[in-house]
């Protein structure tokens, strides 16, 4: 890799930290630029050409999305789908007007067919529809792939597309209706363990009937694969990146209730949809191609995640407990 300058869109955000600290890391990486979202609105053509203007950089990986859980994608469908195909299109194309050297675009495996074959390989990508509930989000970064062929194609631009499964990790979203799967179950048992009267547990609701299964990535392990990709790959095919294995959202639920010390009643609501029945991925042309293997263990990074979210309502609640004594002053 010759010295670069790198910009990473989303770099504020869950990934983006992560992989803001890795570039930290690289020798070859000179500088690093994460254009605010209050600063730069992706979604507004001249947000987009001012953020190139400012930041000069060689390299883009694209990861700013709109994205949430089943309930987030079927209340906003329409946002989901507009945000993130602007955000991606505008990014690439004027990456490509203002020379940039290279574009990894982060996709999603949303855009894989509701009933793709598992473990699901590159080459299924467009076999059939989606599943129903996150379809715009996954058919929005999916046109991020065409479009990065497209101009590699056209103008030469070296565009690479990777498909990370579910993440997780300290500092994820924590937050009930946008939060994904593993930090959703966390908040869930943590709050229900503390919540009872007299010490008694409330149960614990949980979407579906905890059938389908799902694969997860240590999101460090995410950001070591996104810089691997960023300085060996320079093809148009989709990488798949993952760790290889699925477990059953019901095992995954008794899970995070016993690292959780939950010790009441989970309620499966079979009313609400499943999402996408199963997701693996077949992860071998991120090894072949560039060297990615998962490195985390799956139990290891949930015990961190959920000692990080721990950590995090420790300093909340220091911060909002009312001082003691009179005139707010700490009693000795």
């Amino acid at each position: 890799m010759h010295p670069s300058r790198v910009l990473v869109t989303g770099g504020s955000g869950f990934l983006g930290s992560w992989v803001v600290r890795r570039l930290q890391r690289a020798d070859w990486c000179t500088d690093v630029f994460v254009p605010r979202s209050r600063e730069y609105d992706l979604r507004e053509k001249d947000a987009v050409i001012a953020m190139y203007e400012r930041a000069q950089p060689d390299i883009v990986i694209h990861l700013a999305a709109v994205v949430g859980g089943i309930g987030a994608n079927l209340a906003r469908p329409g946002e989901f789908f507009y945000d993130n195909l602007i955000m991606g299109a505008q990014c690439l194309h004027y990456a490509q007007k203002s020379g940039v050297q290279k574009f990894v675009s982060i996709g999603t495996i949303c855009s894989y067919p509701k009933f793709t074959p598992v473990p699901f390989v590159e080459s299924s990508l467009w076999d059939g529809y989606p599943e129903e509930t996150n379809a715009p989000y996954g058919l929005a970064k999916k046109m991020l792939l065409v479009q990065g062929q497209a101009y590699r194609h056209q103008y030469g631009l070296n565009a690479i597309t990777l498909l990370p499964v579910n993440l997780y990790g300290p500092g994820d979203n924590f937050d009930l209706e946008t939060g994904h799967v593993i930090p959703a179950l966390i908040r869930k048992y943590l709050d229900a363990q503390t919540g009872g009267p007299d010490g008694d547990a409330p149960p614990v609701v949980l979407w579906g009937d905890g059938t389908p299964t799902r694969e997860f990535l240590y999101v460090e392990d995410c950001a070591e694969a996104i810089i691997l990709a960023a300085e060996r790959y320079d093809k148009l095919e989709p990488v798949n990146i993952g760790a290889g294995r699925e477990i059953a959202i019901r095992d995954l639920a008794a899970m995070v209730g016993r690292e959780c010390g939950y010790r009441g009643q989970t309620i499966w609501d079979t009313s609400k949809p499943n999402g996408q029945p199963r997701r693996c991925l077949d992860t071998s042309r991120a090894a072949n191609e560039f060297g990615f293997r998962a490195a985390t263990a799956f139990e290891d990074g949930l015990r961190k995640t959920i000692a990080s979210y721990r950590a995090e309502q420790g300093r909340a609640s220091l911060v909002s407990r009312p001082p003691r004594g009179r005139a707010g002053r700490v009693s000795e």
